[in-house]
């Protein structure tokens, strides 16, 4: 059993930075892979970032692309998502999950374990 517990989310204005952090309990993660999910007001969760059991390996939504990092730390067990240039439509509640493999993908399917979430506001 791997528990995941987020922080690092508030409130931010436009064009801001933020750095969540995903810290894993129970089991080492480093063969899993690592994503994040969001879920915006009256939305669905959609994925955001991806990080493969090899850190060198990584996928994000178009949407985020070029604005957001994700890392991981094995050593830590825990997996950042590095969040610059935020705009309002990142406003959402960010989840940290993780794959029940090394090759987890965009899909919510390929996840077992998720966090409660933390949230993140943009403000215009």
């Amino acid at each position: 059993q791997v528990q995941l517990v987020e922080s690092g989310g508030g409130l931010v204005e436009t064009g801001g930075f933020l750095r969540l952090s995903c810290a894993a309990s129970g089991r080492t993660i480093s063969n899993n892979a690592m994503g994040w999910f969001r879920q915006a007001p009256g939305k669905e969760r959609e994925f955001v970032a991806v990080i493969r059991w090899s850190s060198t390996i990584t996928y994000y939504a178009d949407s985020v692309k070029g604005r957001f990092t994700i890392s991981r730390d094995n050593a830590k067990n825990t997996v950042y998502l590095q969040m610059n240039s935020l705009k309002p439509e990142d406003t959402a509640v960010y989840y940290c999950a993780a794959g029940s493999s090394g090759w987890a993908t965009f899909r919510a399917d390929d996840y077992v374990y998720w966090g409660q979430g933390t949230r993140v506001t943009v403000s215009s």
